[in-house]
Parts: C-alpha cells; sequence; structure tokens
C-alpha cells in the first residue's frame, strides 16, 4: 500500500495550494480518504476527511471554509484545495486512509495507512 503526498510549497499568507495523495495496493473507493498535518513541536491534527462517494466531508474548525477536500475514485487520489493560507498553517501534510470516519479517525487513532508527508510553508 502506498499513499503519495505531493502539492506542498512555500508561499505568501492569503495564496492557494493544492495537495494530491495518490493511493496505490488497496480498494480505493472502499475507503474514506483524509488529510491530517503536524507543525513544528506541535501534535498531528486532523485536517480533513471525505467518505467513499464524496457525499460526506469533514473539516477541522481552523480550516472550515477555506479548505475543500475532493476525491477521484477513476484516478485513485484524493485532494486538498487550501485557500487563504495562514502562517498557522505551516506543517506537514499527511494524507490517511480507514474504512470508515469515526471521532477515533480524527483523533489519528483507527487509521489503516498513513501516507508520507509534503511540506507546507506559508509566510506572513
Amino acid at each position: 500500500v502506498q499513499l503519495q503526498a505531493s502539492g506542498g510549497g512555500s508561499v505568501q499568507a492569503g495564496d492557494s495550494l493544492k495537495l494530491s495523495c495518490a493511493a496505490s495496493g488497496i480498494d480505493f473507493i472502499k475507503y474514506v480518504m483524509g488529510w491530517f498535518r503536524q507543525a513544528p513541536g506541535k501534535d498531528r491534527e486532523f485536517v480533513s476527511a471525505i467518505n467513499w462517494n464524496g457525499g460526506s466531508t469533514y473539516y477541522a474548525n481552523s480550516v472550515k471554509g477555506r479548505f475543500t477536500i475532493a476525491r477521484d475514485n477513476a484516478k485513485n487520489e484524493v485532494y486538498l484545495q487550501m485557500n487563504n493560507l495562514r502562517p498557522e498553517d505551516t506543517a506537514v501534510y499527511f494524507c490517511a486512509t480507514h474504512q470508515w470516519y469515526s471521532t477515533s479517525y480524527e483523533r489519528g487513532v483507527d487509521i489503516d495507512y498513513w501516507g508520507q508527508g509534503t511540506q507546507v510553508t506559508v509566510s506572513s
């Protein structure tokens, strides 16, 4: 199983970035896909998740209205469109998957697979 995240970079506050995560080795359509992030010196935190058909999406309060999650089941990819970025969004972003969404998933406990991270740096 491989979750390959990409799209990170260094931007200015107010800019946008789009992260992508390509999955292989899993029956993608059966999995909730999501994003977590970890800033230096802080615990990993939930950012967003999306159910198998995109009908349900979940966001941390800190990103609601700025970030949008989407998935393309034909490509086995999940995306995170990040708009109006803030310095506090600076972190390594990870994609993660589990077969269902729950509060345990949000806590990063019920995770089947983690991807490698992609760095997002937002300067003021």
